[in-house]
């Protein structure tokens, strides 16, 4: 018997089998785009993107059917939600969180309700890109698609839908939508009546780890996966990927490296949540029951490639080459350069529209690896005030686990470890999400006996990069420069960007 474990994203769906100690059997992903209708609207073709969700399925079913899977699994991006019928028919595309309608509805919840009383029901900061604002433009503006809509469900929960199981919606998914409550673990009374939204079009929530039923037996000869598969309620993906990173006790966190960094910090309930707030963090569901997660994100691989494409074009179609060639220049110890790492607008946990990225202490002898070096640092400490923020607050990180392409790169890796005075541990798989989906799917039917057993079988690290005293000193005097750097320069940023310029 294996697991299957689904990763949707925002660009790509991967899909992945794993026999029951933790051994990937096969892989298989597909690519789509980003259909951009205009200024400010991006969706996801949902039909294509399920068509190439099945093709990945397919793949890793004849990969694997020498050891028949017997449970899935999926994990995916949250926010977005796809309009379906109770006859399991996609109705529409799917609206991306970056896509900037909704703005105006998320201005009267703020407005009429106000954060602090959201945040008491659901402790996120109110913002355009969550499920709520889109579900009221398409109310207002695509009367008809919402109309015919009997259901508006989230990319992890219609897997299971389409194959043909109960309509539900996963907590920490759910969470993602501005429409639950977390103490109730359900949707909100009081936020469904102010939207006027019906809570028949949404799914009965349930906490990840909820077997939700079978696949259809016309879904196992579609798929060409065994009779009877159960289907497990999964997660966000970077819920899955915690638990795939085996982040499963308070203190823990996963940095994520790709494109942009992600750091989700697991911890207990929090005993006074608005201490959160007045911090700008959320509080989210992990996928195991007792835990929660904030999400701390901006970019990182992003200014990274940015720079190897600017500095070091020539060498691109080597890029394994020109990065260990980069890594060599690097200086030994801290640069000598402070970077403002807002090359795009800071997304979390502080939206900062009007600034844009700063390199300060150019001399004509710096080198183009230095350069990296202060990037790597300064994209670092833009974390720093936040993992200072949950220390006050209790919770008190002792370890991060590093996942993504960025994790591949001891030099940056070190830097973190130097910069947070934390150790940073590189895992074998890299692939934490897919592997998190196909742990739960484990966990809740039984294979496993707790989540640790389960940890144990996927979970392998490679190297660990434990903090230099002297460095962490030496980044400590650094990084109160860093924090002088925004302030300094936020008024000329906000000038230089005007339209009269």
């Amino acid at each position: 018997m294996s697991l299957l474990g689904v990763d949707i994203g925002t660009t790509m769906c991967k899909s992945a089998a794993f026999s029951v100690d933790g051994r990937c059997m096969g892989t298989s992903s597909r690519e789509y785009r980003t259909l951009n209708l205009g200024p400010g609207r991006a969706e996801l073709d949902s039909r294509d993107v399920w068509q190439k969700v099945c093709q990945t399925i397919r793949e890793v079913a004849v990969l694997s059917a020498h050891d028949p899977i017997t449970a899935m699994c999926v994990s995916s991006v949250g926010e977005a939600v796809v309009p379906v019928s109770r006859g399991r028919e996609i109705l529409g595309n799917s609206i991306l969180c970056s896509d900037t309608r909704g703005v105006e509805y998320a201005e009267s919840l703020r407005n009429e309700i106000g954060q602090e009383a959201f945040y008491r029901i659901n402790p996120n900061l109110i913002g355009p890109q969550y499920s709520l604002p889109k579900l009221l433009w398409l109310r207002d503006h695509q009367k008809d698609l919402f109309d015919r809509a009997d259901l508006f469900l989230l990319w992890g929960d219609l897997v299971g839908f389409l194959l043909g199981c109960e309509a539900v919606t996963n907590n920490s998914l759910a969470n993602r939508t501005l429409l639950l409550d977390l103490d109730r673990n359900d949707w909100s009374d009081s936020l469904l009546n102010w939207s006027g939204l019906p809570r028949e079009k949404l799914g009965r929530v349930v906490p990840g780890g909820t077997v939700v039923g079978a696949i259809s037996d016309s879904a196992a000869e579609l798929l060409g996966l065994p009779r009877g598969v159960r289907v497990v309620a999964g997660g966000h993906d970077q819920c899955c990927n915690s638990l795939g990173c085996g982040c499963i006790e308070p203190g823990k966190a996963v940095c994520g490296m790709g494109t942009y960094e992600c750091i989700t910090p697991a911890f207990a309930r929090v005993a006074d949540p608005l201490a959160m707030l007045k911090e700008n963090l959320n509080i989210e569901h992990h996928v195991l029951g007792d835990l929660y997660v904030a999400f701390l994100f901006n970019q990182a691989g992003a200014l990274v490639k940015w720079f190897r494409d600017t500095f070091a074009a020539a060498d691109a179609s080597d890029a394994e080459g020109i990065y260990a060639k980069l890594n060599a220049e690097m200086p030994a110890g801290p640069t000598g350069l402070l970077v403002l790492p807002h090359f795009e607008a800071p997304l979390w946990p502080r939206y900062m529209p009007d600034t844009s990225g700063v390199i300060v202490g150019l001399h004509t002898s710096t080198q183009r690896g230095e350069i990296l070096k202060a990037i790597m640092e300064c994209e670092t400490f833009y974390f720093v005030e936040s993992i200072e923020a949950l220390r006050r607050m209790g919770i008190d990180l002792k370890g991060f686990v590093a996942a993504g392409g960025g994790a591949k790169s001891d030099r940056w890796l070190q830097i973190k470890a130097d910069i947070f005075g934390i150790p940073f541990v590189r895992l074998r798989n890299s692939e934490g999400g897919l592997a998190g989906a196909a742990m739960l799917a484990g966990i809740a039917t039984g294979l496993y006996k707790s989540p640790a057993d389960a940890v144990t079988a996927f979970v392998h690290q490679d190297r660990t990069f434990e903090p230099d005293g002297r460095t962490h000193e030496l980044y400590r005097a650094k990084y109160d420069l860093y924090r002088e750097l925004y302030p300094a320069t936020s008024s000329l940023l906000s000038r230089l960007k005007s339209p009269s310029l």
